[in-house]
């Protein structure tokens, strides 16, 4: 039974060959739901591109702001006509909203990814963004842009090709009781309740008071069958584990409160949420 939606659906690019992987996972949940996708597509302002702490001479910078203005100029065009042919092939509609229709827009944004982020973010249901690629440096200010700056679920997406389109049938959701489990479920509804199989991921051992049966007890109010899935932690750090039981059920995506620690603490120390960001498969709706 859905009584709820998503109806905007950001989507965060700058030519990093990424934006078609996110594009392709956020036109299923587009047409699931009749929602519109914002492609809001960044690039540096001047400023940006100046050695800070250096006096550059006139001539210098004039040259920099041509040669950054002809670039952008060609990144866009070219980004511009990979989104309407990406658009033609996932079915979105290049018009204005209609209410039960897939739609998409593409949006220039002149400064860093993570204001777009913040500025498009907050009046957005949803927003999806690449798993972060350690190995090249990319990705992992965006999502925490994403996570801590928008009070909106995030939908890290993995890069798979091709996407596959029932990846929200079933979903596992990461319940310990936590405030940021909480919060991830009330934000991600829409989701739970538009899955065909609906799972509960839990140790069984949480020192929080909500338990899992009384979750369950919760989404079958709402009109949602829930099933209870426990497993013996191995340590106390437990998201690589939820990802191992997400393949040994099937389910296709996985919803979890993120960094109760703090993102820096996780990134260099380790945690839940960095365990999955690292490792995932699947796509992951994470909510701080």
């Amino acid at each position: 039974m859905t009584t709820t939606g998503f109806h905007t659906i950001i989507v965060p690019v700058r030519g990093d060959g990424k934006g078609d992987n996110v594009l392709a996972h956020a036109a299923v949940l587009a047409h699931r739901f009749g929602a519109r996708i914002k492609v809001v597509h960044c690039h540096p302002r001047p400023d940006d591109l100046m050695p800070y702490g250096v006096v550059i001479p006139r001539f210098m910078r004039q040259q920099i702001e041509e040669a950054m203005e002809r670039n952008v100029d060609v990144t866009k065009d070219q980004l511009l006509a990979e989104f309407r042919e990406l658009a033609r092939q996932f079915g979105l509609a290049e018009t204005q909203p209609v209410s039960g229709t897939a739609t998409a827009e593409f949006i220039e944004y002149e400064g860093k990814q993570v204001d777009a982020v913040r500025h498009f973010g907050r009046l957005s249901d949803l927003i999806c963004v690449p798993q972060p690629d350690k190995e090249r440096n990319l990705g992992a200010n965006t999502l925490k842009s994403a996570l801590f700056s928008s009070g909106r679920p995030v939908m890290m997406c993995p890069h798979t090709d091709p996407v596959v389109e029932t990846f929200a049938d079933h979903v596992a959701i990461g319940w310990n009781g936590s405030l940021e489990a909480s919060r991830a479920v009330a934000l991600a509804m829409p989701v739970i309740e538009a899955a065909k199989d609906v799972t509960i991921l839990t140790t069984g051992d949480t020192t929080h008071s909500a338990t899992a049966e009384e979750f369950r007890q919760y989404l079958e109010i709402r009109g949602v069958s829930a099933t209870i899935h426990s497993f013996e932690a191995r340590g106390t750090v437990v998201g690589a584990q939820l990802l191992e039981q997400c393949d040994t059920l099937g389910a296709g995506t996985l919803i979890m409160g993120a960094y109760h620690e703090s993102f820096e603490r996780e990134t260099v120390f380790g945690g839940n949420s960095q365990a999955v960001v690292e490792a995932a498969k699947i796509p992951v709706i994470l909510v701080h």
